[in-house]
């Protein structure tokens, strides 16, 4: 991945209350930092006091850390431990050690008792801390810990650097892609909201850029010859070279940037080309392009990127998958009822490594219907990255703020299946455990917009900790039968 996503560089910091021997967290400390196999920066100070605290942060701040993991080597000291998530600018893991690796008598440290104290604590402050499942356990236990804080923690750091670019309104009947930016201020995401015009100016303003050629190479050498339109190269590396100086130029005092811009109608007349490709690339490089300036569309992007520091993508929970579809491919293969499928679409957005081999550069079908003469050939309408998505494990998502101003989620684990969709755009069979219960009581119980977010693997466990951390009270799942959603009928 690219720049715009952080790298997270660890520290430990290991506590002790002054009355349980300090002997006790520095040397479980050490043993996890030799048994930890990332990068992981040993802070020499062992705090048990306030000015320790203050000695502690500066030291992991000077050793360029930005997340901290805070270790109860024994109970620790509730105040200064606690100072450490009020004076350290990063996301912090608080872990506490079990106890088996001494005697009974001199060797007990009452972690398990501290990491009470200290959640109580943090919770008095208002200070956020991270604090996994089950935050007690042996040196093994802590190294695990810490290796599933790291995307977490990426996301948290990623997320507060963030600005959202946007470019031009929704498209008319799109409200669906409500975006109250209180919500995004609420998270600590800055967002710049342009005019079309303003990306028009820029865009003719990088005609014959030097840079042009090279990335037109680059651009034929990854779909193959066959898969693209060579005419329609210049426009398009011109298009992409606008928007990567434009997130340079205008990021300011950020560090990360996603782009929310509209993309229809009046876009690929003006332009002479759709931005799909374009987009996709972006999204390849850790930069999301969301579709029809879904701003929360492009945040859960992001943070599905930092995440899995891979590429995702966003799509249209658009239609359902035939009957005969399900009966010829689907049926007795794969663990699934067909009201657990649907098919995720999207113009051509996703990025080629996520998609079958057949994919290529193609043309909008519905925006030629459109904005093209009837029985014209394609024309400005070409630039859509088309083809079905890859067979594998996906996470599909979203963070939402609502009409209220209410930050809401949801996240559900499933697959796209390796079944053709013999369909247009870039689109997949998405299978999904209870989806018809989901669909019916979270997304349209909740009113979410059709748009989802994608991560191509399996990463709820992190999604969910990352919206927790955020502060999202409401995270929905794909619930099991066994427990029903409020608003279901039992006796349906």
């Amino acid at each position: 991945m690219c720049s715009n996503i952080p790298e997270v560089k660890l520290g430990i910091v290991a506590v002790s209350r002054d009355c349980f021997p300090i002997a006790l967290s520095t040397q479980r400390r050490k043993n996890i930092v030799a048994a930890y196999k990332g990068e992981l920066y040993e802070c020499p100070v062992t705090v048990e006091n306030e000015q320790d605290a203050l000695k502690a942060v500066a030291d992991v701040t000077a050793a360029g850390c930005n997340a901290l993991v805070v270790f109860l080597g024994n109970f620790g000291p509730e105040t200064p431990e606690t100072l450490i998530a009020q004076k350290f600018d990063g996301p912090c893991m608080y872990v506490s050690a079990a106890e088996g690796d001494g005697d009974m008598i001199n060797g007990r440290g009452d972690a398990y008792c501290g990491m009470l104290n200290c959640s109580y604590n943090l919770g008095m402050r208002h200070l956020k801390g991270y604090i996994p499942e089950y935050p007690v356990g042996t040196c093994d236990d802590i190294v695990k810990m810490i290796a599933d804080f790291v995307p977490i923690a990426r996301a948290i750091i990623g997320v507060k650097n963030l600005k959202i670019i946007t470019f031009g309104p929704r498209p008319q009947d799109f409200f669906a892609c409500n975006a109250p930016i209180k919500g995004l201020y609420e998270l600590g995401v800055e967002i710049e909201e342009n005019s079309e015009l303003d990306l028009l100016v820029s865009y003719k303003a990088h005609a014959g850029d030097p840079r042009i050629p090279a990335v037109c190479a680059e651009m034929a050498a990854e779909m193959g010859e066959g898969r693209y339109f060579p005419e329609m190269n210049e426009r398009l590396a011109q298009f992409e070279l606008t928007l990567l100086d434009w997130a340079e130029n205008h990021k300011g005092a950020r560090k990360y940037v996603a782009f929310a811009n509209k993309c229809w109608p009046a876009f690929p007349e003006a332009f002479g080309f759709e931005p799909c490709y374009v987009n996709s690339r972006l999204a390849s490089r850790g930069i999301p392009v969301a579709c029809e300036v879904d701003i929360y569309g492009a945040l859960s992007e992001y943070i599905g990127a930092c995440v899995t520091n891979d590429a995702v993508t966003l799509l249209d929970i658009n239609n359902s998958v035939p009957q005969y579809i399900y009966d010829e491919d689907i049926r007795g293969k794969y663990d699934c009822a067909l009201t657990d499928t649907f098919m995720g679409f999207h113009c051509g957005n996703t990025p080629e490594c996520k998609m079958c081999e057949s994919r290529a550069i193609k043309y909008q079908l519905i925006q030629h219907r459109l904005l093209e003469p009837e029985g014209s050939d394609p024309d400005f309408t070409r630039g859509t990255l088309e083809g079905d998505i890859a067979p594998g494990d996906i996470t599909f998502y979203r963070l939402q703020c609502d009409s209220e101003g209410n930050l809401r989620s949801y996240v559900a684990e499933g697959q796209v299946l390796p079944v053709a969709t013999r369909s247009f755009g870039g689109i997949g069979i998405f299978a999904i455990p209870e989806m018809g219960r989901f669909y019916r009581h979270v997304l349209i119980q909740k009113r979410y917009p059709h748009h989802g977010a994608v991560a191509f693997a399996h990463c709820g466990k992190y999604l969910f900790e990352v919206l927790k951390y955020l502060g999202v009270k409401d995270i929905a799942y794909n619930q099991p039968k066994s427990l029903p959603y409020p608003t279901e009928n039992p006796w349906a």
